[in-house]
Formats: structure tokens, sequence, C-alpha cells
């Protein structure tokens, strides 16, 4: 290939942004204050099976092991367990695995990390079973801790967060699978809302903890609910996290460099919420900010070779391309009836980025994205 000739780029300024920085600062003490108030039926000599997902969550290791210390101190016996899907190639190893990258590990927490991938279904919703992890479920209460978030693929009043962990988290490969298939007939609000609920009453939801983070992957705040607090309270999180959130600051853009994509950094791999490009073709998603063309730079490590969301991206890097593990890329794409995931969209080729995202838009106007 000939060497390509010099090209005169338009005027470049480098911005930086700055977003509300609302900080949890003493973050164990702040778990164990909100556990203590959160009116738990947990007694003393009770097992608890501490659900932790797959997200790069910021200080997700130091919440668990507050988390664990809190019910050891009320005299409970907690132990940690994967509540995530089909993530971690479907495998109990896998899934282990991705908890250890996190710091979740046995000698971290103080307490077992038992991992399972087989299910019991606990009851029904929208005609279907609802499946619980069972490991989780021979426990006498589950707790879900995650992050509260917009999702990635559909906007509503509940979203990313505690109800999604009890639909597809602690569902596993069997849950995942059948819920992100309804997810076409019924949507995905629809869907998480009801076999939520159906978990608060038939499983033994014992409590949920919502972390939210700021616009710099920071702690912001943790809440626990009880099983009967539990939606109302995710309800009112999400607001905060869809103010606090990160954002580009102005569209339309025409190029859009992205670092990093991975799996600890959005469960698309890039943020939709952030990038403008849906995930998902069965809802209505804004197409906000608009971006002519999107380059990924590299896949995190987190990621274990997961390039779910890569065909949002436009270009990518030889370096992207080769750390591609092709097996957890396309169950993980399949499960979630997404199976464009691993390719770009006009170019064969991949993209995405973790937020520190640098991008670069010119004064002269620009043709529209491609449709």
């Amino acid at each position: 290939m000939p060497p390509l000739e010099p090209v005169a780029l338009p005027t470049m300024y480098r911005v930086r942004q700055a977003f509300t920085r609302t900080r949890l600062e003493d973050i164990p003490g702040g778990v164990r204050q909100t556990l203590a108030g959160a009116r738990l039926p947990i007694k003393r000599g009770d097992t608890v099976a501490i659900g932790a997902g797959s997200r790069g969550i910021a200080n997700i290791d130091v919440v668990a092991k507050a988390t664990v210390d809190w019910l050891k101190a009320e005299g409970a016996r907690p132990f940690v367990f994967p509540a995530m899907g089909s993530h971690g190639g479907a495998t109990a190893e896998g899934q282990r695995s991705v908890l250890a990258h996190y710091g979740i590990t046995e000698a971290a927490m103080g307490c077992e990390v038992r991992a399972g991938m087989e299910v019991v279904q606990v009851g029904e919703a929208l005609g279907l079973p609802v499946w619980l992890d069972r490991i989780a479920a021979e426990a006498d209460w589950i707790g879900v801790v995650n992050r509260i978030k917009p999702h990635t693929d559909f906007k509503g009043s509940i979203e990313s967060g505690l109800f999604k962990m009890m639909t597809i988290g602690l569902g596993k490969y069997q849950g995942a699978t059948q819920y992100h298939r309804a997810n076409v007939t019924h949507g995905y609000e629809t869907v998480i809302t009801a076999v939520g609920r159906e978990m608060l009453a038939k499983a033994r939801i014992g409590f949920g903890l919502g972390i939210v983070e700021n616009g710099y992957d920071e702690t912001a705040c943790v809440e626990a609910f009880n099983a009967e607090d539990l939606e109302a309270g995710e309800r009112r999180l999400l607001k905060d996290a869809r103010a606090w959130m990160a954002r580009l600051p102005f569209s339309p853009l025409d190029v859009l460099v992205v670092e990093e994509i991975g799996k600890n950094v959005s469960g698309s791999g890039m943020d939709t919420n952030v990038i403008g490009r849906p995930s998902n073709p069965h809802e209505p998603f804004p197409a906000d900010p608009k971006i002519l063309w999107i380059v990924a730079l590299d896949l995190t490590d987190e990621s274990y070779g997961n390039a779910t969301g890569i065909g949002n991206a436009d270009f990518t890097t030889r370096r992207l391309a080769e750390k591609i593990d092709w097996k957890p890329t396309a169950i993980n794409t399949l499960t979630a009836c997404a199976p464009t995931g691993p390719s770009c969209r006009w170019c064969s080729r991949p993209i995405g980025r973790r937020w520190r995202a640098r991008s670069a838009a010119s004064a002269s106007p620009r043709p529209s994205a491609p449709g």
C-alpha cells in the first residue's frame, strides 16, 4: 500500500470538561451506615449470598468487602457469588475469574466465593419461568450489589441496576438468554420490571445495595434497600445517575477517538448514552450526539477478549482486533440478541472507549453521519 499524502488538518482545540462531583469519601462507612438503616430481615446465623457483577464499577471491591464485614458483625454468614448472566464465557470458573480481576477474591473478602451456572425456577413472569442461581437459592437471604445507571439499550424509569441484576445476573446463562429474547417482544423495561418483581416476591431477596457514580467514574453515593423499598429506591437513584452522567460537550462531531472499549467500561463496550449510537435495534434510542466517525484504539484487559460493541465503531487498530476472543464475544452478543456487536457497521473494523474519550471536531461543516 503506497504511503498517504500529507493531509491538512483543521484547527484543533484542547477541551477539558467539568462535571458535578458529588463524591462519597468514606465508602466503607457509607456502606455500614446505609445497611444499618435499611431495616433488613437478616438475623444472626443466617447465610447471605451477595451477588456481584461483571461491570467495572469504581471501588466495587471496597463496597463488597464492607458489605461482607457488616453482615459478619451482625452475626450473619455471608458469601459472594457471581451475578453476571452469560459473562465470563458462561462458565463458573470464567465468572470467578472476572470477580477476581476486580479484587473480589476469598482472600480479599474474607469469605467464600461460590460460583456455578445451575439455576432453579422460583416463579413465573410474562408466561416465562423465572430462573435463579442455584447456589444463591440455597442461602437464607440474597443481597444484590450493583451500580445504578442509564441503560445502553433502552430508556425507562428502571434501567441498569438492581432489577437488571435480579433478572439477567441471577438468571445466569439460561435466564439471560431467555430474557433477552423476551425483550424483543415485550421490551426491556417490561421484562426487567416483571421478572424483578417476581424475584422480590418469590426469592428471598434480603437487600439491594445501589451504587451511583459521578461523571468521573467515582463513587458518588451508596444506598441499601430492603425488598419492600427496593423498586422505588432504584427509580429514585436512576434520576441522580442520569443527572451526574458524563456527556460529550457538543454535537455534531466529526471524529471521536475512543482510547479503550470494554465490558468493564460498559455492557455495550462503549456507553451508548455517551456516543449516541444504539446497540439494540428493537427499541427507540436517542441518536445524540451525532458522530460521523468513531475510532476505537484498544480493548481493556478486564474484558478478557470480549469485544461486544465493536460494531458501533467505524475504524480500529490491529492491536484491538488481535485481542478479540471470539467465543465470549459471540456468547455475549448472541445471548443479548445483538449479533452485530462484533463487526463494524460500515467497514469491518472495531472501536470504543472508556470515559476519558478524546474528541476532535472541526469548525467547518461536515456531512451528517450515514444512517
